[in-house]
């Protein structure tokens, strides 16, 4: 009697093999030049997060304020007219505030991460 040998052969595609590559490389370890250069994306982040924080709270905060000058103004109106255009112009100035304190948060987290960047930069172009 003849055996009949069955098999089961089944190719993946193109964008299913690139999906399997993508999979696996998230979890092999990663090589030294990898971790060096996640290292430095990571940093280039951490520059402008603390600079990005401050400007928003600020910036939110000082809406809030302009926020309430305008309704002692336009709603309570008699005796918080000039106190509410006190406050309103204070968190005007707060506004317009945000955009430097943005400026000068991230160029001293910049002077601070520089030598750090520049050393793995350094390494990697080598």
């Amino acid at each position: 009697m003849e055996e009949k040998r069955e098999t089961f052969i089944y190719t993946y595609s193109a964008a299913q093999q690139e999906e399997i590559k993508r999979i696996r490389e998230k979890y092999a370890p990663p090589t030294r030049e990898e971790d060096k250069m996640e290292r430095l994306r990571k940093l280039d982040k951490d520059v402008t997060k603390p600079g990005l924080i401050a400007a928003l709270v600020v910036g939110i905060v000082s809406t809030l304020v302009m926020g309430f000058g305008m309704c002692c103004t336009m709603v309570w109106g008699e005796g918080l007219f000039v106190p509410g255009i006190v406050i309103g112009v204070i968190g005007i100035f707060g506004v317009c505030a945000a955009c430097p304190l943005y400026i000068r948060v991230t160029r001293r987290q910049r002077e601070k991460l520089a030598p750090e960047i520049m050393r793995l930069t350094d390494e990697l172009m080598k």
